[in-house]
Parts: C-alpha cells; structure tokens; sequence
C-alpha cells in the first residue's frame, strides 16, 4: 500500500482494512453518478498536481529579437479529502470477542468526499478556474417545463437532444436529473403501461440518473473525461489512545473537451 497513507502505522490487521475499505468503496458507489458515463482515465497517483489542457499555442512570437512564447493551459486536480475516527476499543472487541465492527463513520466519509466529486463534476470549482457540466461556457441550453404534466419531461428532453443533434453529437445520450424531476418519471402514461421513465432510457441509452443537482443536464459522452490522480484511498492520521484517526481522500478533475456536447434544462424562473 502507498507510503503516504501510513496504514502500517495504525497496527490495524489486513482483514480490517479490508472491511473498511469495502465498507467505503460501496458507500461512495451509491453516491457517484459522474463516472458512470463519463470516460475515466488514470489513476495516475496522488503525484498528478496539474495537467494541460487544449492545444499549445503561440502567446507572443518574438521574431529576430526575442525567443518565441509557446504553451498551453493547466488545470489543477484538486485533492478531496474527509477525515473520521474508530475507536480503538471497538476494533479490539472486533478482533479479539469477534464483536460486530461499526464503519459507519468511514461510510459517511466516503459518502462526503463522494458528493464533493459529484460537484467537481457538475458545477466545477470556480475558485479554481474549474468548469462542470452545468457552468460550462458555450453548452446550449434549453427551457425545463413543469414535469408534473404529462409529456412534458419527454417534451423537454427531445429538445435538448435535437440541440445536441444539431451541434453535432448524436449520442448515446446520457441524463442527469434533480431528485425532484428524476422522481416525477415514476408515472404511467394514462394511455398505456410504460413508465416515463422507462421510455426516457430508450431515447438516452448512456442512462437516466438521479444526482444531487439543480435542474437537469443531456450529455453526449464525448464532452470529456475524468482524470484521476489518485482513486478513493483510506488512510491513517494519527491515533489519541482512545480514537484512530483516518482519513480518505482522491484527487481528479473534470476534462471538458466541448461544451457543445452539454444541454441544460434550465429551470423556469
């Protein structure tokens, strides 16, 4: 395991590791939504810091006088981090009364550092000179109705599709709901038996989901992709005698290729 989470440290056994360490990797997976239709890359290790993004260019050409200017632009990949205790007391009773072991406290983190990912991912990091699906100059946009009527959610997403159509992107489309909207799909049409959510995945095959965001977003999956620097760890702090102190954290960051390959549901104001 990588030096510089210091498990050896915490004299905890392999098989508890290993217990948190599942117990995590599943509370983030219920969470994540971003990675399961965006292209994933790496990881590449905690030692990606930056990287460059879009073409090099000439900033300043110095003809016969001055050395010519040439670069590119960096992109910061933040490092997420959340930091939980165990109790020292509990894991002993784990290994030596073969007591349950509560992980709660690692799911929570998990889940923590998972939904800071998820607003990388959507809504970028400004303070940073982050974009995301939802803030992303030049996406097109298009109105969102009011999904309690009847064919309006299809309405709706058939005329971010024909604008991502017209930009050139004929998918497959993927679809990112509000838990308002992605929830207001689990009706029958009053002609027949199908759900609206149901006839929504026909017409987006990358998938329908529910994520913690204002608003919807069509994506066709060729708008980026996810750099991972290091992929969701545990690891260990320090430890008061009474308490573990752990941590876990990730480094990524979204690669926007073209915003043209985003669509917004923009909500009726």
């Amino acid at each position: 395991m990588m030096i510089y989470l210091n498990r050896a440290a915490a004299g905890l056994p392999e098989t508890v590791w290993e217990r948190i360490d599942e117990s995590a990797l599943k509370a983030a997976s219920e969470v994540l939504t971003g990675r399961r239709f965006l292209d994933l890359d790496g990881p590449y290790g905690l030692g990606l810091t930056s990287i460059e993004a879009g073409p090099e260019t000439i900033a300043a050409d110095g003809g016969d006088e001055l050395a010519t200017t040439i670069g590119s632009r960096a992109l910061p990949v933040p490092l997420l981090q959340h930091s939980f205790s165990l109790s020292r007391r509990r894991v002993e009773g784990h290994l030596g009364l073969a007591l349950p072991l509560d992980l709660r406290a690692a799911e929570d983190a998990a889940e923590a550092v998972a939904r800071r990912e998820e607003q990388v991912i959507y809504n970028g990091v400004p303070e940073l000179g982050l974009e995301g699906l939802l803030t992303a100059n030049g996406r097109a946009t298009s109105a969102g109705g009011d999904w309690s009527q009847v064919e309006q959610a299809l309405d709706d997403v058939l005329n971010a599709v024909n604008k991502l159509d017209a930009n050139g992107f004929s998918g497959p489309y993927a679809l990112a709901l509000s838990p308002p909207r992605y929830n207001a799909l689990f009706r029958r049409y009053q002609c027949g038996d199908m759900l609206q959510v149901d006839h929504l995945r026909r017409l987006c095959e990358a998938g329908v989901y529910k994520a913690a965001i204002d608003g919807a977003v069509l994506v066709d999956p060729r708008v980026g992709e996810i750099k991972i620097g290091q992929d969701l760890r545990v690891g260990f702090a320090a430890s008061d005698g009474i308490h573990l102190k752990l941590f876990i954290s990730e480094s990524l960051v979204f690669l926007l290729d073209d915003p043209a390959a985003i669509c917004t549901l923009e909500e009726s104001r």
